[in-house]
């Protein structure tokens, strides 16, 4: 079945699913929709080659602030500060499982980490770590500069 994609079923078989549709929408309802979850995949470079955590965020504006810890690799996403950053691309979806529909939406931009402490500890109050660690005390701002989604309906 080349034109279509399966999902499991309960019993274990794949059952056929029609092909889905995709559809572009705006960077307003880009953001709209990435603020509607917690959870993504931040797509940077370690040592030289791509790489790919899952880490969670919350909109701050048009920003993507991303939570980091202590001995985190993204932690050494560091740069001086007359630069214009570190470019990094972030991804965040709602696709149901069974009927894959929904959306995804990618950022692409730079990142800074955030050194303003009333900042920092706005967003720490904010940001709920998917994974426990003693030191999550710094966070990174993502400035998008290109910003795509794409819906899924059947």
């Amino acid at each position: 079945m080349k034109d279509r994609t399966t999902h499991g079923a309960a019993d274990g078989r794949r059952e056929a699913v029609a092909p889905r549709r995709t559809a572009r929408f705006g960077r307003a309802e880009a953001l709209r929709l990435l603020g509607t979850v917690s959870l993504g995949r931040i797509v940077f470079t370690q040592q030289a080659l791509p790489a790919v955590r899952p880490v969670n965020h919350l909109i701050d504006g048009e920003d993507v602030i991303v939570q980091l810890h202590d001995g985190a690799t993204l932690a050494s996403l560091v740069t001086p500060a007359n630069t214009a950053g570190v470019v990094v691309a972030y991804e965040a979806d709602a696709i149901d499982p069974e009927t894959h529909t929904g959306w995804s939406v990618m950022v692409t931009g730079y990142a800074h980490r955030v050194t303003d402490e009333r900042e920092l500890a706005r967003f720490t109050a904010r940001l709920r770590p998917w994974t426990e660690h003693p030191a999550v005390n710094a966070a990174l701002r993502i400035r998008p500069d290109l910003v795509t989604g794409l819906r899924l309906t059947a």
